[in-house]
């Protein structure tokens, strides 16, 4: 059994009536009259599954498939994207237990996947002989389901025991699973164990017949923000009903979630996490036979990486100065000896194990059976250091990586010794390095052949200075022949929230449908991300967000500055708290950029918090039931910005019907406005796919060639079709 954190990152993003778009300039020569609007007019369309909702989203799938569908590049894109993503050229990334390596696999013939295994030294040849666990495509078929698989939550058995897993299971690819138990030396669900309603929700193994569960319990325990309130104790053979109550939280936390934590001699701690707001969390640990937690003395933004040699490992997001020790500060990696604190149940002496500089930033530790790695931000470049606690304080000694790109750890575990970890960049396809925790030397593993042409590419990093004067950094591949005279076709890719970093990665898709077509690709690292640490994204938020929407503002005016492009071939593209970025750029500015493509959006800021999810990022956005924070959301809410006169680009919608995390509403209720502004637009809406608006390889190729498509006819000059 791994030890069970919870990252609340992780929890957490009729036609037109002005009739079919031309070909290459979408905007309105003559800005219409302003239309009279009523908020209230368009609630109907946050009826997930209403008729009515349901009849305007059809007839404008059918109109944006019709207009997209029908251009020359559409069938090309789609095979091309179809091909890259089915390939079985592809790292079957994977977990290790006990010698076999488990991976979960989708291609054009399993299209809902197989869950499978194969040995270590099988996983090693070019050729594995792979075992399969459970074909969810047949598994769907004889249920009648829409099965996604979400993956599995598995138990270390005892020597001699056998393999349990919990197996999470989704219908259309929603955030709300079933689990259901399932043997692995079977291969068979186990009947009569361990099986889960429908629901947002979090469980962890205390042991083979002990379970600890959040999820829903009826009325009035789920929190505002729709997750679980209350964590109990379920023993196996009893119904679900009769489980223990271990911890209740309040109705206005984010949520409560299970936490296990395997020490280092066997032994399991229990407890549970409370996340009071989306960056806030106390965790707290429940003595055998005691009744009340005892809370960890952690500061509230922080989170546990692990144990090592007796080192409790965390990270702050916060300045913290323990009583009587010394100050830390915020993205320090900090350890204390978890012995003492188990005995004292206070706080024992401090130790920084890592301080990054203010060009650093930690993405985490992975614990594997003999060695601790640190993952760092470098610059937005990736890096791997071995950490080793002394008498003397921690100390660090680089992996050696073969570039400088995205480093992961694609796989460690306390109790095995295999270590896997990954690296790419913007031209490199992704390699799999085995890392030898004995000799710390690091070998190839898998490597892919290139996906898309590179001959001719360069990535160069660039910094813009925002409007306060911060430098921000962004990456863009191009031609090393670009011509310097604003003309090429650029997309810029931002996300800019939630402490979470964009860093470069080989895109198989992106560098077909546009590297190779002759586009440029852009990434900003705009603040409110992670790749500075915890005060890049601090910087950006509630009201201080707009200093998030200058820094990508500037990047664009940086770009013409440079003559790389101008607003006619300038495109940018962003999803979820991304969307939201896309939604404020079309309203501040418009004469910035030709195509604009706004994936699973928020986009009414004066109602995200009713929605979904939503209320779980007040911490990030503000609150719209306080006046200081609502008055600055009245100032960026895309939708009741909306504008008919501004000289908008055509924006394209991507959501999904099944997104339970991002309300359809918001992009449904956006397109509305320019529907009735007589502005034109495009729109589509999948039935299927949970946030990620695809739940198969096919929908995700139909999605990307959609995208593409659509930015080509924006953003490639006339004379280039």
């Amino acid at each position: 059994m791994r030890t069970v954190f919870v990252s609340l990152s992780a929890l957490l993003l009729a036609a037109c009536a002005s009739g079919t778009p031309s070909e290459t300039n979408l905007t309105a020569d003559t800005p219409p009259a302003a239309v009279p609007f009523d908020e209230t007019s368009h609630l109907w369309l946050e009826e997930v599954e209403g008729a009515e909702a349901l009849a305007w989203v059809t007839a404008q799938n059918e109109r944006t498939l019709a207009e997209l569908q029908s251009d020359p590049r559409y069938a090309g894109f789609e095979a091309e994207a179809l091909e890259v993503l089915n390939s079985s050229e592809r790292i079957p990334y994977g977990s290790v237990r006990d010698g076999y390596v488990y991976n979960f696999w989708q291609d054009e013939k399993n299209v809902r996947g197989l869950w499978r295994r194969t040995p270590l030294a099988s996983y090693a040849t070019e050729t594995p002989a792979w075992e399969t666990i459970v074909d969810f495509d047949k598994l769907s078929a004889d249920e009648g389901a829409n099965w996604v698989y979400k993956g599995a939550n598995c138990l270390r058995p005892a020597p001699g025991g056998e393999w349990l897993c919990l197996v999470s299971l989704s219908d259309g690819g929603k955030d709300a699973v079933i689990n259901r138990e399932f043997n692995l030396a079977t291969k068979q669900f186990v009947e009569g164990g361990f099986v889960t309603a429908e629901a947002k929700q979090g469980l962890a193994w205390a042991g083979p017949d002990t379970l600890l569960i959040a999820t829903d319990w009826g009325e009035g325990t789920l929190t505002e923000s729709g997750y679980p309130s209350i964590v109990k104790r379920w023993q196996r053979g009893t119904p679900v009903e009769e489980a223990v109550e271990l911890f209740r939280g309040k109705e206005t936390d984010v949520g409560v979630w299970p936490m296990t934590m395997k020490l280092e001699d066997g032994r399991v701690l229990q407890g549970a996490v409370q996340a009071e707001t989306f960056f806030t969390q106390k965790y707290f640990w429940f003595p055998e036979g005691e009744t009340e937690g005892v809370r960890w003395p952690l500061p509230l933004k922080a989170t546990p990486n692990g144990i090592y040699k007796g080192q409790f490992l965390f990270t702050i997001e916060q300045d913290w100065t323990p009583e009587g020790q010394e100050a830390f500060k915020a993205g320090d990696l900090l350890s204390f000896e978890l012995g003492a604190f188990l005995e004292t149940r206070s706080l024992p002496p401090v130790t920084l194990a890592f301080r990054p500089t203010e060009a650093q930033a930690v993405n985490g530790v992975a614990i594997a059976k003999g060695a601790a790695l640190l993952s760092i931000s470098d610059n937005v470049v990736g890096k791997v250091l071995r950490i080793e606690p002394s008498a003397g304080g921690w100390t660090t000694s680089p992996v050696e990586l073969p570039g400088t790109g995205q480093v992961g750890i694609a796989f460690a575990d306390e109790d095995e010794t295999a270590v896997f970890l990954n690296y790419e960049d913007f031209l490199t396809p992704s390699s799999l390095l085995n890392y030898d925790v004995a000799s710390g030397a690091v070998t190839p593993l898998k490597s892919l052949p290139a996906k898309f042409d590179a001959t001719g590419l360069k990535v160069e990093q660039f910094f813009a200075t925002s409007k306060d004067g911060t430098r921000v950094p962004y990456f863009i591949v191009h031609r090393e022949d670009m011509p310097l005279d604003g003309t090429t076709p650029t997309l810029l890719y931002g996300y800019g929230g939630f402490q979470v970093s964009m860093t470069p990665g080989y895109s198989p898709v992106s560098g077909r449908l546009w590297l190779e077509e002759g586009g440029a690709y852009v990434l900003a690292n705009i603040r409110g991300g992670g790749e500075f640490g915890p005060n890049w994204h601090q910087a950006g938020l509630k009201q201080n967000r707009q200093r998030i929407y200058d820094d990508f503002i500037a990047v664009g005016e940086d770009l013409t500055e440079r003559k790389i492009t101008s607003p006619e071939h300038l495109g940018i593209m962003g999803g979820s708290n991304g969307g939201l970025l896309m939604g404020v750029m079309l309203n501040q500015r418009p004469d910035l950029w030709n195509a604009v493509v706004v994936q699973v959006p928020l986009l009414d800021m004066l109602r995200y918090h009713l929605l979904l999810a939503g209320a779980s990022w007040v911490d990030e956005y503000g609150s719209p039931d306080l006046p200081e924070e609502r008055a600055f959301l009245e100032t960026i809410s895309p939708y009741q910005n909306f504008d008919a006169s501004k000289p908008y680009p055509v924006p394209f919608f991507v959501t999904s019907t099944k997104d339970d995390r991002v309300h359809p509403g918001h992009a449904r209720k956006m397109a509305k406005r320019f529907e009735e502004a007589g502005l034109p637009f495009l729109y589509f809406e999948n039935m299927d796919g949970g946030h990620a608006a695809a739940a198969d390889q096919t929908a995700r190729a139909k999605r990307s060639a959609l995208e593409y498509t659509y930015l080509s006819r924006q953003l490639f000059p006339k004379a280039a079709e």
